[in-house]
This record gives structure tokens, C-alpha cells and sequence, in this order.
């Protein structure tokens, strides 16, 4: 479903076992770059990035001269969303704000991915502060159509074949939906299963980190190298039988549109075919609640979180993104402790239900429609929001259909929180065996 093909698993074993030198995959990057990031806008402008990649790849392989030692994701590009501090780099979170205010150690998940043998390619756009305001990223599959957002560049990179790999972070929707808009993988652990230290916050109680790919076993490579307490043989569990899935149906699963839903609708019907058994579960009934609580605690923890830089470079902010922030100013007290006291609520209702129900896991779209022509908005983040607010496992892939106009759909998959190693392994058997969706 993506535009360019960078499989991480396929690449970090040539890179590992010299079957592709280092420095020629660098350079080989660097002219795709070269040649398409003038139309996708990725990537965050570096004067010299091909020489001190060169420069770095060399290091590695002196590092790491033998094969049998390298580590898991030896000489692979990482793209880094515009807010994590990574070494060597401005941050700027996509906003006019002095990069200084932002200055600090660099975030661990960065540094473990470094310390993996990867190479930092660059920062990649984001919208400003994560919210909603695009930057300049168009989506490779149609540079027409926006990339989803927030972590717009980062889906945008991989999916465009810049990397193999890029984290991003999701407070509503901004992994699974540019990944179902770009026709990748998106993966959002759950909450703070990958920490966020060193990320500048948007919300505490609702961001995830979280990261892209083009396929499943590089997702599995990359969970066991940033997620905390990463146990392969927690998997073992799924081995051996198919998951039961759930269709969420009700009020949640209206807020899609009649094209989504059709696309959905066959992907569902296509598992069945597959041997899977996938029953309907309502639930989610008092999603308008949700939707409404999940607003409030994240506009009054990014007020929370600016309140030392807004009042002095307000002129800086975009309006939209001062809108919101005046907006979680007011919201009161009481209101956000319910909001926080929810989010463990909804998450033990819906594992009870899926527990009662005989389900392993839910599945629903990743989008209430195709990616938005223009650039003027990122699209919906709907259908994402319940499982970010409440800390869950999510896993979008690539639908095995497509819109009228082209465009790819998701198919998202949620599981039991903490249990995302079974939810990767289950996920991973769906696309082997779905001979219409890549990765």
C-alpha cells in the first residue's frame, strides 16, 4: 500500500549480514530523498545530512565489524518526530517558538534506538505542539491528500521509503491515522509502555509513544527494542489459535462513514474467509461522553503543560492552537480528576466485555473516511480516541482495499492493555496470512 518500499526486517538482514553495505544504503537514501522530499516535505530542512550519515554509518561499521555481533537494528534510518530531543538536533515541535525552550537531555526512547544500532536520519514534521495546525507534509501515496497528522512526517517518511522506520506520538489519533492515510503500519503501544521522557508533552495522561513501519516483523523488532519489559515469550500464549476478534458495532462504530464502513466491512468478511472467528460486541455506547471528557483533559493538560511559555510568545502560537489552549484554561479542576478516573474506568469495562464475550481482541476502522484532500486539515482522529483515552494496545495495518479515488483505509486492532505482545504476534499472523495486505 506504500508508495516506496523500505522493510525493516528485509533491510536490517542485509545490513547485518553485509548483503548491502552500509554506506550504499545510505547513499541510495539519500537520493530518494533527493528526489522526492521536494513534493512530500517530510523532513525537517539539515544542510549536510548525507555526510554525516556517511560519517555515522562509517563509525558503526568500525563499531561493529562482525556480523554475528551486531545489534537488532544495525544501520537502519530512524525518522524522529519534531518533539523528541534527539542529540545534535534543534526541536522545534512544529511552532515559531525559540528551538531553546526546548532544550534538554534527549529522550531515552531515541537513545535506545541509537544504542540498537540506529541511525538518526532527521526530525520529521509534526503539526504544532501535536495538535492540529499541518505543517507542509503531503502524502506520498497522493500528494494531494494530506498524510494524516500529527505525526505527519514521520508516517509520511516511511511511507515514501526515506526510512524504515520513525516514532511518532498519539494523544488522540496522530499514529493509527497517518498510517491508515499512508498505507503503512502504525503502532501505539500502551500508555507508557514506551516512556515519554524527554518528549515535550502535549497531554501526561493521554500521549503515547509510539512508532512506524512498512511490516509486522520489523514492528515486533523494533516493540522488543523500546517497550519496557518487552517478553517474546508473553506471545507464546496466542501461539498455536487464531484470536477471536470483535467487530465494535453501535454508536463508536457510526461515526464512520458509509465508504469507510463498506471497506471495513469486506476486510471483516475477508478475515472470515480466512478462518477467523469475528463476532459483533456493542459497546462504547456512551462514546459522546468519552469524546467529550477526552477533550477536556487534554486541552487543560497542554494549558498545563505551556504555562510557562504561553502568556510571553502568545503572538507566536497559531490561532487555533491558542483557541485550545484558552479552552483547557477553563476547564475545571473537577472536571479533569473525573476525566482521569474515566480513563481507568472505560479501560476495565472493555476488557471485562471483551473477556465476557470470549474475545481476544477488537477490531474497527483506523479512519471515518479517506485521507482529506488539501492540506488544510489532518482528518479525524474518532476513531483512535477511546483506546488512546484509555491506555490500550492499537495496531492499524493497511486495509487490502483501497477508496474510489485510490487511497488506502486501516484496519485497527486493539487489545488488553499490557498484553501487546500478544496483540503483535496475532496481528503479525493476520497479515502473513493475508496475502492482500504488505507487511
Amino acid at each position: 500500500m506504500y508508495s516506496a518500499p523500505a522493510v525493516l526486517s528485509d533491510v536490517v538482514e542485509m545490513l547485518r549480514t553485509d548483503q548491502m553495505d552500509l554506506v550504499y544504503s545510505i547513499n541510495y537514501i539519500c537520493d530518494v530523498i533527493d528526489k522526492n522530499e521536494p513534493k512530500i516535505h517530510a523532513l525537517m530542512p539539515e544542510s549536510g545530512r548525507r555526510e554525516r550519515l556517511i560519517r555515522e554509518a562509517r563509525d558503526l561499521k568500525r563499531r561493529f565489524p562482525e556480523p554475528a555481533k551486531r545489534p537488532p537494528l544495525y544501520g537502519i534510518c530512524v525518522g524522529v518526530k519534531d518533539l523528541f530531543r534527539a542529540d545534535g538536533f534543534p526541536t522545534t515541535c512544529g511552532s515559531l517558538l525559540p528551538p531553546i525552550l526546548f532544550d534538554g537531555p534527549e529522550a531515552s526512547s531515541v537513545t535506545k534506538l541509537k544504542e540498537a544500532g540506529a541511525l538518526v536520519l532527521g526530525k520529521t514534521v509534526t503539526t504544532e505542539f501535536a495538535y492540529f495546525y499541518p505543517g507542509p507534509t503531503r502524502n506520498p501515496v497522493n500528494p494531494e491528500h494530506t498524510p494524516g497528522g500529527s505525526s505527519s512526517g514521520s508516517a509520511a517518511a516511511v511511507a515514501a521509503g526515506f526510512c524504515s522506520l520513525a516514532v511518532g506520538t498519539q494523544t488522540i489519533g496522530s499514529i493509527n491515522r497517518p498510517a491508515a492515510f499512508c498505507g503503512i503500519i502504525g503502532v501505539k503501544p500502551s500508555y507508557d509502555r514506551i516512556p515519554k521522557d524527554g518528549v515535550i508533552p502535549f497531554s501526561q495522561s493521554a500521549d503515547h509513544v509510539g512508532f512506524f513501519t512498512q511490516d509486522m516483523c520489523g514492528a515486533r523488532i523494533v516493540s522488543s527494542v523500546l517497550c519496557n519489559g518487552w517478553n517474546d515469550a508473553l506471545a507464546q500464549r496466542g501461539i498455536g489459535r487464531k484470536p477471536r476478534i470483535a467487530v465494535v458495532s453501535g454508536k463508536f462504530i457510526e461515526q464512520a462513514s458509509g465508504e469507510s464502513l463498506k471497506v471495513f466491512t469486506d476486510d471483516v468478511q475477508a478475515l472470515r474467509d480466512l478462518g477467523y472467528d469475528v463476532g459483533e460486541l456493542v459497546c462504547l455506547e456512551d462514546i459522546d461522553e468519552i469524546n467529550a471528557l477526552h477533550r477536556e483533559l487534554i486541552s487543560s493538560e497542554m494549558a498545563e503543560a505551556h504555562a510557562g511559555w504561553f502568556d510571553t510568545y502568545r503572538h507566536l502560537y497559531r490561532p487555533a492552537t491558542v483557541d485550545f489552549i484558552e479552552e483547557g484554561r477553563a476547564v475545571l479542576p473537577k472536571r479533569v480528576a473525573l476525566a482521569r478516573s474515566k480513563q481507568l474506568e472505560i479501560r476495565q469495562r472493555l476488557q471485562e466485555q471483551l473477556e465476557a464475550a470470549g474475545f481476544d481482541l477488537f477490531i474497527s476502522p483506523t479512519t471515518p473516511g479517506e485521507a482529506p484532500q488539501g492540506l488544510h486539515s489532518t482528518g479525524s482522529p474518532i476513531m483512535n480516541l477511546p483506546w488512546t483515552f484509555a491506555g490500550m494496545p492499537t495496531i492499524t495495518i493497511p486495509s487490502g482495499n483501497r477508496s474510489e479515488k485510490g487511497l488506502p483505509f486501516g484496519l485497527q486492532f486493539s487489545g488488553v492493555f499490557n498484553d501487546d505482545e500478544r496483540l503483535l504476534y496475532w496481528v503479525h499472523e493476520i497479515v502473513h496470512r493475508n496475502a492482500s495486505i504488505k507487511g
